[in-house]
């Protein structure tokens, strides 16, 4: 698969003429288990609150159903592409810094969102369907992997990146086949295990991706040939969380808000149904008023 090139000609004057090509020194893992371990956390909490509102939407009238779902899709992407750079703050290349181009990162963001949504609105309209569910988990699982890979384009270094194409498929599969079962899992079962379950689910279609698909990546450098061989000497260390932090407290903070408005609501996070008046059931109050005004008559 052709990799891409975020460096055009005019990007780095002087450092692309006579240049070489060397493989560059990858570590996802740069702060150990940290950040795979915040990023799943962040995918559940986004996934746990969507899917919720998702199953929410279900036993609500056609007037609010669209507000559940909208607060669903922002949950879920939001998660999705938080996960995504609080995973990327381990994501360091040794011998060059990495930045990011903030239009593309945050297009990322929309459209995680505007696909996910367009998932789970299928799902929230036509209910429980084997091919709703089947056609929303696909749209949901390519919204993830296009935000994914939207994202990994945003990143800027002297260097060209390659994809190795069967883990790039291997990657859009896992997060379609998760993403579908999560939507099963939220919406035909019941209660807070299965909540907590699909939620799990839809974190491991998430971080899974993510993972296969940096497994899916090859660096290569561009560099002039007279730097020296240890080039952690010349070059300037990258931060990445001092350049992804502030970008994500945005995300951060809706997800915040968003638990805190559901919690309001017990029965989002159980996945009970509204519960609906009975036919002809009316409250006492009502019943003595009609007693009194008949007396009175």
């Amino acid at each position: 698969m052709p990799g891409l090139a975020p460096w055009g000609p005019s990007s780095t004057p002087g450092i692309l003429e006579g240049r070489t090509r060397m493989q560059g020194t990858v570590d996802g893992f740069t702060y150990g288990l940290v950040t795979p371990v915040a990023a799943f956390f962040m995918a559940a909490l986004g996934a746990a609150l969507g899917l919720r509102c998702t199953t929410r939407s279900l036993h609500t009238t056609r007037s609010c159903r669209i507000g559940w779902l909208a607060l669903g899709s922002l949950s879920i992407g939001s998660g999705v592409w938080t996960m995504h750079f609080i995973a990327m703050t381990g994501f360091t290349v040794r011998e060059a810094p990495i930045s990011y181009d903030k239009t593309l990162t945050f297009a990322g963001l929309a459209v995680a969102v505007v696909m996910i949504g367009i998932g789970i609105f299928i799902v929230g309209y036509r209910g429980a369907t084997r091919m709703a569910l089947i056609t929303g988990g696909t749209i949901t699982g390519l919204g993830i992997a296009s935000m994914h890979y939207l994202g990994m384009a945003g990143m800027r270094m002297a260097a060209h990146l390659a994809y190795d194409t069967p883990l790039v498929v291997l990657s859009v599969l896992i997060a379609g086949v998760a993403a579908t079962g999560a939507l099963w899992a939220a919406v035909t079962l019941r209660g807070a295990l299965s909540g907590l379950g699909a939620s799990i689910l839809m974190a491991v279609a998430v971080t899974g991706m993510h993972y296969t698909g940096m497994a899916a990546l090859d660096v290569h450098l561009h560099l002039p040939p007279t730097l020296p061989a240890d080039l952690a000497d010349v070059l300037p260390r990258d931060r990445p969380a001092e350049i992804i932090g502030p970008m994500l407290a945005g995300p951060a903070c809706f997800l915040l808000l968003a638990a805190v408005v559901l919690l309001f609501d017990p029965r989002v996070m159980t996945g009970e149904p509204a519960p609906y008046p009975r036919v002809g059931h009316r409250p006492r109050r009502m019943v003595r008023e009609g007693a009194a005004r008949a007396r009175y008559r």
